[in-house]
């Protein structure tokens, strides 16, 4: 099976700029446009194995090695392990998108096939509000932030998508430009596919239109939701209602769930549409009375059943 890695410099070792890296089966690495519709692929045997070329390229993209930092590739054999290792965690399979889970396992490695792969770094922009691009992406790994920015540049963040989330799709059905921003909230790797083969997949494989149309249903869902909610409830219930969703996406152990990392004050008010300072407030009062417990990387709610009845009382729910 042959992946891609975007990129858009000039390689050392001669690939052009603007085009894709794919490590072949066979071991030698292929340079490839990414924008070529036919995928053609210009072979360049090297002598450095596949491997090592990978980790050539993931350095080049600067991902961060182990000790945290960010460097370029070098000489160095210690330093070449270390990229090589860094290289060879990133995990190139569909296996865990939600759209894509009644695929038989060989049909899953052909869509892998059609996909470009790309890592992106916390805080790099993914796809940008309004912007005219079409391609479909899947999260395979880390987690992306849904984001509109005001004139003012006020954030309005509308949710957050991890492992196995798919994003993109409104634009490569309806061709209209992007309607949010997503950007990498932590380190990713990102699989994205042309509108035209996505519009094909959905032709060809039925399972993924059905995954595909649950996906869309359980959208609006949780922005009908979140719009009564606007519509109906103090600040601080919409904080409330902020952690129990966040929960719902958390590891349940009992009345308790660990939220790792913890939202921040910023990501809370934004998604409820309100400041830091009430949402600061507002934790401040639920750890006054138990219900929460803020601890170095860790933001615990200590009663989930309790918090649902609170916010029950006020909506009736």
């Amino acid at each position: 099976m042959t992946h891609q890695i975007r990129h858009g410099t000039s390689h050392p070792l001669g690939r052009p700029a603007g085009t894709a890296f794919r490590p072949n089966v066979n071991g030698a690495p292929a340079w490839g446009s990414a924008s070529d519709s036919k995928r053609r692929v210009h072979q360049a045997i090297l002598t450095n194995s596949a491997e090592q070329c990978f980790a050539t390229q993931c350095a080049k993209a600067r991902i961060k090695v182990p000790d945290g930092r960010s460097k370029a590739i070098g000489g160095h054999s210690r330093r070449r392990r270390m990229e090589r290792s860094q290289a060879n965690a990133l995990d190139f399979t569909l296996a865990g998108i939600a759209i894509f889970a009644s695929l038989p396992s060989k049909t899953l490695k052909a869509v892998a096939q059609t996909c470009s792969w790309q890592p992106y770094q916390a805080g790099e922009s993914v796809v940008d509000y309004l912007d005219a691009s079409d391609d479909v992406f899947f999260v395979t790994t880390g987690e992306v932030s849904v984001t509109i920015y005001s004139v003012s540049g006020k954030a309005v963040s509308f949710r957050s998508l991890g492992p196995g989330s798919v994003f993109g799709e409104y634009a490569a059905i309806d061709g209209d430009p992007r309607c949010a921003s997503v950007v990498a909230k932590t380190d990713c790797l990102i699989a994205s596919m042309s509108a035209p083969e996505f519009r094909r997949l959905l032709e060809s494989e039925p399972a993924v239109g059905q995954g595909l149309i649950r996906e869309l249903v359980r959208n609006v869902r949780t922005l009908t939701k979140r719009v009564y909610e606007f519509s109906t409830l103090a600040v601080n219930n919409r904080i409330q209602a902020e952690l129990l969703r966040l929960a719902s996406l958390a590891l349940r152990e009992g009345k308790t769930v660990r939220l790792v990392p913890p939202p921040t004050h910023a990501d809370i008010a934004s998604r409820v549409s309100t400041h830091r300072e009430a949402v600061t407030r507002e934790l401040n009062r639920l750890s006054r009375i138990g219900l929460i417990e803020r601890q170095s990387g860790v933001l615990i709610i200590c009663d989930v059943d309790r918090l649902a009845e609170m916010l029950h009382e006020m909506t009736g729910e």
